[in-house]
């Protein structure tokens, strides 16, 4: 559902935003008040052209903003595909021209004008003059078709669409699998050598992890046996640099001193601790030493044995289970090109065991389809026949495609003759804005329940009508809006009368310029508004009471329909 539109400097409009709801949205104003801009201004911000003559000032920032509530789990999975996630189950669309150059953003992230595009698609249909998303793209009639059949067709295309997908692997397994004799010997060579490597490194799950933890306390083990035979060589007495060895000269020689001065012997005894402790600390590094347990052959064989796996690791897979399963895959392809033709003729098979499947469900989905085309069409008809579609033939034309597809083998589309004896013609070639407009309110009268957009807009949707048509045409806006968001762009009070939300677009002069502004209407203001689209310039009590009697007839006519 469109909840606000925030435009700034377009034509008329210097600002306005307009917060829309749900049911029927009604914008009415006097010719030229700038009625078809505020559409034009939505259609901007789905990444819409600019005319350069539709700047109010080139000096300043165009702006467009649409915000967007979701209402379905589809619209939400449509747009997930486009790697578009909602915010709070909002989407906000905005546009901005400076200096020339177009910004647009998602919810505040950059894309581009062909994402905008897709994204309205999803969200909203607009029906006018030049803006019929639907009718004018035989492509999407096949769509609304399928909207209409779907309780039917569910189970069917489910089915088919899994079909297709497996027959499309198949097949593209089957053109890469297109080789000559002398590629297929290269490729038999290349895949032996794979194999081989990996089969004659006798990979076991989990080694590579008990390898490295025994690599790393080896590893350990070896730089503390280093640090220890250092410690012991600086301390010992088997080196003329050794602790122990200056310590014990040092010794000597104060014992010659103290036989010369008896005082000395005080310093005597304390350096013969010294060298004892000395000596008795060597001794216990010597004997942790030989306590280590460090074997210089399992640790060559432990490096030796993760330089192997890492190498296949680099090659085939991060871990023993990847590169296990790797050397599974290529032993696969492997058997398939020992037996080539046996391959290819199994393939070949299955891809035409699976062609009679989907010729076989796509033919069922199609006498689906032709059985609720011809009541789709019947209803719509009908409902024509209110919108003054006298003597109008509306049937769907099929064809079969002749190629398999995820939708089938069908191609349809729309035909319609207004007039008696007139042969039918493709309903987007034939049918003027005004008539594709109320074609299309009557094929969504019908698909009320079923369409999954839920913001509908119509601009000029009363071209050529009045009276009878035109309080038929609300009374099926009405309807629809039951499920919808409908909004309205109008000149006729039949239609305007059936507003849940009523909006005017009015002209105003502030600072000498002409400017376009938007607002809700009260009720009172409602009954005035349509005053002035019955009565013209000059306002009567008579044509106040007129539009008072016409309000209290849509109420009526809306609580009956409920």
């Amino acid at each position: 559902m469109l909840l606000s539109l925030n435009v700034k400097n377009l034509a008329l409009i210097d600002k306005a935003e307009v917060t829309f709801g749900e049911g029927l949205n009604i914008l009415t104003g006097e010719t030229g008040a700038g009625k078809s801009m505020l559409l034009g201004s939505l259609q901007l911000a789905f990444g819409g052209k600019l005319d350069k003559s539709a700047l109010k000032d080139e000096e300043q920032d165009v702006y467009v903003e649409a915000v967007f509530q979701l209402e379905n789990e589809y619209q939400t999975k449509q747009l997930n595909d486009l790697e578009i996630n909602p915010e709070d189950g909002q989407i906000i669309l905005s546009r901005k021209l400076s200096h020339g150059r177009w910004s647009n953003k998602i919810n505040g992230e950059s894309v581009t004008v062909k994402v905008l595009q897709a994204v309205s698609e999803i969200l909203i249909d607009i029906y006018g003059q030049h803006q019929q998303q639907i009718l004018l793209n035989k492509h999407k009639h096949l769509e609304l078709l399928d909207e209409y059949a779907a309780e039917e067709l569910g189970q069917e295309k489910e089915a088919l669409a899994e079909s297709y997908r497996e027959y499309v692997k198949l097949k593209k397994e089957l053109e890469e699998s297109s080789m000559d004799e002398e590629k297929r010997k290269r490729e038999i060579s290349f895949l032996e050598f794979e194999i081989k490597e990996i089969k004659e490194a006798s990979l076991k799950p989990g080694e590579d992890e008990e390898l490295e933890k025994s690599y790393r306390k080896m590893s350990n083990g070896r730089k503390i046996m280093e640090n220890l035979y250092q410690i012991h060589q600086a301390t010992g007495s088997s080196e003329s640099m050794g602790a122990g060895e200056q310590v014990g000269i040092a010794l000597k020689t104060l014992e010659s001193a103290a036989g010369i001065e008896e005082e000395l012997a005080v310093y005597q005894g304390q350096l013969a601790e010294i060298d004892a402790l000395l000596s008795d600390f060597n001794r216990d590094i010597l004997q942790y030493m030989d306590s280590l347990e460090f074997n210089e052959e399992d640790f060559v064989q432990t490096e030796e044995r993760l330089d192997c796996i890492n190498k296949l690791k680099a090659k085939y897979g991060k871990t023993i289970e990847d590169i296990l399963a790797y050397g599974e895959t290529k032993q696969q392809e492997l058997d398939k090109l020992n037996d080539y033709d046996a391959y290819v003729n199994t393939l070949k098979e299955n891809i035409e065991q699976k062609e009679r499947e989907l010729l076989k469900i796509s033919q069922s989905i199609s006498e689906i389809r032709k059985k609720k085309a011809q009541e789709l069409c019947e209803k719509v008809k009908q409902h024509l026949e209110d919108l003054n579609f006298l003597n109008t033939e509306f049937t769907m034309e099929f064809q079969d495609t002749k190629v398999f597809s995820a939708n089938g083998m069908d191609e349809v589309q729309f035909m319609i003759a207004t007039n008696l004896n007139e042969p039918l013609r493709p309903l987007h070639t034939t049918a003027s804005g005004g008539e594709l407009s109320r074609i299309m309110l009557a094929i969504k009268t019908v698909l009320a329940d079923n369409d999954n957009i839920d913001t509908l807009i119509f601009d000029e949707i009363d071209t050529g009508i009045s009276g009878r048509t035109a309080q038929k045409v609300s009374e099926k806006m009405a309807l629809i809006a039951k499920n919808h968001q409908l909004i309205c762009i109008t000149h006729l009070p039949q239609i305007a009368a059936m507003a849940d939300r009523h909006y005017i677009i009015e002209k105003e002069v502030e600072q000498d310029k002409t400017i376009t502004k938007v607002r809700e209407l009260n009720e009172q203001e409602e009954i005035t508004e349509l005053a002035r689209m019955l009565g013209g310039v000059t306002i009567t009590d008579t044509t106040i009471q007129s539009a008072r009697e016409m309000k209290q007839l849509a109420k009526t006519l809306a609580e009956c329909q409920e």
